[in-house]
């Protein structure tokens, strides 16, 4: 018996992996988080199978139903949204799955950022503008952050910011970045990207909190935040095609090149 904790991706479900398809339509057990993952993603679950709606459960129950698939010697597909090493709220069921002698897997699906960006048609990694993208999320009402992880610390260094589960604090988000991004600075506010009603608002950081209350957004909602986001076409071409800088797949004749193993 094994439990399969599996990504499913944003909310499209033509973005699930074949994997991921695969363990769900073979497993006798699926629980997924219905706030977060379509009944259409499961809906590959094999006729007969126990499907479970886990939005409403807590952590003993979803557990319990755990174990009762074990006693059956039943495999359980466990589906979360997005990839589940992030902020899928996996490790405390891990931590019961290992007290119990029961085997685990990850199945990794598409992260919300990585949906946004494809659905915006852009990359957020942009020459000699940002080149480094900080996945966070601000406290709330839920777990405080640790020492140090404060959205300040990471505006300092001026990369793309992709902020979880903040939409309702807009406010403090302009207040604090403002000083390092500038009012001006790009901001895409991603509403439930991969669903059918997916809403992509762009915005600067003066007046995309305004933007999301017009349309009342108060959830399910990925903050973009960085330069890369905007509309400059005034960047450096990448080194990685440029004729000039020859590599190890692409080497010229009479250019000695030397092979870093450290990359």
């Amino acid at each position: 018996m094994k439990v399969f904790f599996i990504g499913a991706g944003p909310g499209d479900p033509e973005l699930l992996t074949l994997k991921a398809q695969r363990i769900i339509g073979q497993c006798p057990v699926c629980l997924y988080a219905g706030s977060l993952v379509p009944p259409e993603v499961v809906a590959g679950a094999p006729e007969g199978a126990l499907v479970r709606d886990t939005a409403a459960m807590t952590l003993d129950e979803t557990h319990g139903e755990i174990l009762a698939a074990q006693a059956r010697g039943q495999d359980v597909a466990r589906v979360h949204s997005g990839d589940p090493s992030l902020y899928g709220a996996i490790a405390e069921q891990i931590r019961r799955l290992r007290a119990d002698g029961i085997a685990y897997e990850i199945v990794p699906g598409v992260p919300a950022y990585a949906a946004a960006a494809a659905a915006l048609g852009q990359e957020l990694t942009i020459p000699e503008i940002a080149q480094s993208i900080v996945l966070t999320r601000m406290s709330m009402q839920s777990t405080s952050m640790p020492e140090g992880e404060t959205l300040e610390n990471f505006a300092r260094t001026g990369a793309t910011l992709a902020i979880h589960l903040a939409v309702r604090n807009m406010r403090e988000i302009e207040r604090v970045l403002t000083p390092h991004y500038g009012a001006d600075c790009p901001v895409v506010v991603a509403y439930r990207v991969g669903w059918p009603d997916q809403m992509l608002i762009r915005g600067r950081l003066d007046d995309i909190r305004l933007k999301v209350r017009a349309e009342k957004i108060t959830r399910t909602a990925l903050i973009l935040v960085g330069p890369a986001l905007g509309e400059t076409r005034d960047f450096r071409d990448s080194a990685l095609y440029d004729p000039a800088k020859p590599h190890v797949l692409r080497p010229v004749v009479g250019v000695d090149l030397v092979e870093d193993h450290n990359t």
